[in-house]
């Protein structure tokens, strides 16, 4: 029975391919090999009585308040349509530049991550509006593609992300169970403020690849990258327009970083600037309101549904043994961590073709993290490489949800082929970030250490 847990696995990605929802799945796996379990005499009955307790602190947490409300604020200026607006504005206060709309793309991007964090929602944001403009200015197919395919994915590194928050609260319980199995019992605390500041050098440092690539494409063949015809609008207008969206980034992200508020506190502080901008751009109505509470509603349920059910197969997954025997196996892999590290990163990546970054934070997360993390990675740094990771899976053909989500409102004159030679450069310079981070942790560690020990 030493390898039964990983029948868990086996079963339950199996189920979730065919199409049963993913949290009935993880639940219903979890107490069907329970019960299974407890008729076989492997676990105890007993083990079921912590279910409750587990729910209870899913529900509770306070870091996961602000899940609902950084999703809130996001919904709230995507039914606006404030990036709608940005992508107009941006391009007409770059024009004349080779690539001007290009460098507003990832600009518009930088600024709907840093507001949003929902990938989905730039992706098709940008879809609908930059890439018409785009072809009709005579950007190549695969360029304009894989612009917005690479800028939309930036919402799973620069903070405020989801993906950042659901993974800082996951490593925040990996790192004590780590720490408590090696005999620390007055366990350091690593938190969703440390992995959210610990991402910003790394985003920006991506932002800035990205720069570079255009800049080189522009130099070399201009063609591929027209500039934007000039307007009548002045830059003051223009700039004008520009300042409200960052001035909300840079107080969300400023009240974590100088510590005034946590990142829940944050989160209200970013509710409540959406709000202002919302009726600033006199977009504030019933209608925008209605949907976007119903969507901020819609998606943070089903965060919290896969969380409970995650939480029940996990709770199970250890009472089989599940996290000795993943240690076990870290333990006898050939290359010692770094063999251990590396199979991780591979799996998710694997991974992230198939199901979506949530789950794999849920699931893979928890079992594999404690063993991680007691062989003596830092977390932080553990959980930026895992977020590059889940990135770049994102736009890697022919699974990558980025390139699903803009499929579907891409026009049928431009080619699927098209779409994943336009994203493959910046998978490039995505690897080429890990590599980075790998040889140089201190791109993920100085500053969250500099600023918060």
């Amino acid at each position: 029975m030493d390898y039964f847990p990983l029948s868990m696995f086996v079963v339950t990605f199996a189920l979730i391919l065919l199409g049963y929802p993913v949290a009935l799945t993880l639940a219903g796996c979890g107490l069907m090999f329970a019960f299974g379990g407890i008729l076989t005499g492997v676990i105890s009955s007993q083990d079921l009585g912590f279910i409750p307790v587990r729910l209870f602190d899913v529900l509770t947490t306070q870091t996961l308040m602000a899940v609902p409300l950084f999703i809130f604020m996001g919904c709230l200026l995507t039914q606006a349509r404030i990036g709608d607006q940005l992508i107009r504005n941006l391009s007409a206060l770059f024009s004349g530049i080779p690539g001007s709309m290009g460098f507003a793309v990832i600009l518009v991007a930088v600024l709907m991550a840093a507001s949003t964090g929902i990938v989905g929602a730039t992706v098709v944001t940008m879809g609908l509006i930059a890439l018409p403009a785009m072809l009709k200015q005579g950007y190549h197919p695969s360029v304009a593609t894989g612009l917005i395919c690479a800028g939309g994915t930036l919402g799973q590194i620069i903070p405020p992300a989801i993906a950042l928050i659901l993974l800082g609260d996951a490593l925040s319980s990996a790192y004590q169970q780590a720490q408590l199995s090696i005999g620390i019992f007055n366990p350091r605390t690593v938190s969703v403020g440390h992995l959210l500041i610990g991402a910003l050098i790394p985003g920006l440092m991506l932002v800035g690849l990205y720069f570079l690539y255009m800049i080189l494409i522009a130099w070399r063949t201009p063609e591929l990258l027209p500039a934007t015809e000039r307007g009548d609008e002045s830059k003051w207008e223009l700039l004008k327009s520009v300042l409200p969206p960052i001035f909300l980034i840079v107080a969300v992200l400023g009240s974590i970083l100088g510590g005034l508020a946590t990142p829940t506190e944050a989160a209200g502080v970013g509710v409540l600037g959406a709000f202002v901008l919302t009726i600033a751009h006199k977009q504030l109505n019933k209608k925008t309101a209605t949907e976007a509470g119903r969507e901020a509603l819609q998606t943070t349920s089903m965060v919290f549904f896969i969380l409970i059910g995650a939480s029940i197969f996990t709770l199970v997954f250890r009472s089989y043994g599940g996290d000795e025997l993943i240690r076990h196996i870290f333990d006898n892999l050939p290359g010692g961590r770094w063999g251990a590290f590396l199979l991780t990163m591979l799996v998710i990546f694997g991974l992230g073709f198939l199901i979506d970054f949530i789950e794999i934070i849920f699931v893979v997360v928890p079992i594999v993290g404690p063993a991680l993390l007691a062989m003596g990675f830092d977390p932080v740094w553990l959980g930026l490489m895992i977020a590059v990771n889940l990135q770049t899976s994102f736009l890697t053909p022919p699974f990558g949800f980025a390139l699903f989500y803009l499929r579907n409102v891409t026009p049928p004159e431009v080619a699927t082929l098209d779409m994943y030679r336009g994203v493959m450069p910046f998978i490039g310079l995505q690897l080429l970030l890990l590599v980075m981070m790998a040889i140089w942790p201190d791109i993920a560690v100085w500053l969250p250490e500099k600023l918060l020990g």
